[in-house]
This record gives C-alpha cells, structure tokens and sequence, in this order.
C-alpha cells in the first residue's frame, strides 16, 4: 500500500507547514500572507528537484491531455482559498481543531470525485462519511453550550474542507491526464505547474490588495524556506499518492494528521482540548478509519 505510506509522509510534512503558517499569522502577517509563504517559497524548491529527476533518471517529459491545464488552474485557485480559510481559522480556534475542520475534506472529497471523476466508494464508506459528520457537529458547538453553534468557525472550517477537496479531486485530474512517465516525475510535473500558477496569482493579488505583506513575508525566510521545503514535501507525497489512489482514501489515511496535530498543538502553543472538542476529533478519526477498513 505505497499509497497509503505516502499519505502519512504527506500528512507528517502538512502538520509542519500548518504550525509555521500559524506562527507567522501570529507574529504579524495577515492570512493571505502566510498563505503566499506556502507557494512562493516551495515553487522554486519543487522546479529544481523535477529538473534534478530529470537530469539524474533521464526521463522523458510525459504527455499531456487537454485537461491538464483546467485541472491545474482550478485545483491551485481552490487550495489558495482553502489555505486562506485554515489560516484564518486558526486565530479563532485552537490548531488541534483547525485540522479537524479542515480534514473534513476527506468526506467531501469523496463526494466531489464521484462527481467530477467518476470515483466510487462503498456503502460502508458511507457510513464512515456519516460517522465523520457527527464529530463534525461536536467540533461546531460552543464550549458549555449544549446546542449552540458557532457558526463562524464552522462556516471556515467546512469551507476550507470543501476548498481542499475540490483541489485534491482537480489535482488527481490533472494527474490522470499525463502519460508515459514513471509516477514521481508526473507528481513533480504537476507540483510545478500549480506552485508556479499560484506563485503568479497570489503575487499579483498582495501587490493590489495588500503590498506590505510580499515584504513581511520575503522577509520571515528563515521561516518561509522551512515552509516550502515542507510544502513542496507535503504536496509531492499527496500528488504521488493521488495518481495511485482516489482522494477520498487518500486524504482518509492522511487523517492521522490530526493526531499530529494535537501534539504539535500540546508541545507549541500549550493548547487544551475541551471534552466536547475531544469527542469531536475522536469522531472524525473513528470516521476515517472505518473508511480505510470499508475500503
């Protein structure tokens, strides 16, 4: 299962990317901003390494279909917003609950690749997807509220779900229609055609919107370079396993990334859990791993 193996690197790499992102949201930038470290640091990280594949296994470039670019395009215009939505949602709830929000797109990527794909799961798969929507439920409630929610937060949280599923789904489009290469160049091929993309927008959209944040960002390197170099990571390892395995299996394994989450969020910020947000998370878990057994 070489598929599920990279899913967990890739969740590994993602947790790091999120904690930095977060950090540098607190040390001053705006969620755009530490959105713009995660592509303008990792685009010239992952041109180099396809070149160096190139160079050193002597393969040839793939082929690619007419769908390639529209799949690129969408997917990198999706994950732009979804990263904004996650940044933004991690200065209003704690980082353990912030994955868990956003990793409810391993439910709705599931829904999104049938649609767009054609990709199928089971009917205990459905079961899982329900059981994934309760803990959902428990994440949304007030702390000491029986029945209200917290509609701000959740209306985030989903969003970035829904955002990273619609890119995950376009990414593993743009990856099926790419012929005769070995699966690491194909993964390496599309990274630099979506990081180059999204480099390109969010640059143009901080120069009109907001122009400081290209500096403040260029200028938290340190940080910056360890964000790309874990994005670039992350987005390899999920790419890779994309062109193996349909999105919602793959981000289903990549739910171990909320276990990764609670400990950086335990050892970074000395964040606690409430007992009803445990309950949440514990949900979406169990949610994850009956749809890991249902497949």
């Amino acid at each position: 299962m070489t598929w599920a193996l990279l899913a967990i690197l890739a969740a590994g790499f993602q947790t790091l990317r999120f904690l930095l992102q977060k950090k540098l949201s607190l040390d001053g930038l705006s969620a755009a901003g530490a959105t713009y470290a995660r592509f303008v640091f990792a685009a010239p990280i992952v041109a180099a390494a396809t070149l160096a594949w190139r160079a050193l296994t002597g393969a040839t470039m793939p082929a690619t279909g007419a769908a390639f670019w529209p799949w690129v395009l969408f997917g990198g215009a999706t994950q732009i917003l979804g990263t904004w939505a996650l940044v933004s949602l991690f200065s209003q709830r704690n980082f353990a609950v912030g994955i868990a929000f956003k990793k409810t797109e391993v439910l709705q990527a599931a829904l999104a690749g049938f649609a767009l794909l054609g990709d199928r799961i089971s009917l205990a798969g459905l079961g899982a997807i329900l059981l994934g929507l309760a803990g959902i439920i428990a994440l949304s409630l007030r702390p000491g509220t029986a029945r209200q929610v917290q509609t701000g937060p959740a209306a985030l949280g989903l969003a970035s779900g829904a955002l990273f599923a619609l890119s995950a789904v376009a990414y593993r489009g743009a990856l099926l229609e790419l012929s005769g290469a070995d699966t690491l160049l194909r993964a390496l091929l599309t990274l630099t055609a979506v990081t180059a993309s999204q480099t390109a927008a969010t640059t143009a959209w901080l120069r009109f919107a907001q122009p400081g944040q290209i500096r403040r960002t260029l200028r938290a390197w340190r940080a910056g370079l360890i964000i790309g170099l874990a994005g670039a990571g992350g987005s390899l390892a999920w790419f890779a396993a994309f062109s193996l395995q349909n999105a919602a299996y793959v981000f289903a394994v990549g739910q171990v990334e909320v276990i990764f989450s609670i400990l950086a969020g335990y050892l970074f910020f000395a964040e606690r859990l409430s007992t009803r947000e445990t309950a949440g998370i514990a949900l979406v878990t169990l949610s994850i791993l009956a749809l890991i057994l249902a497949g």
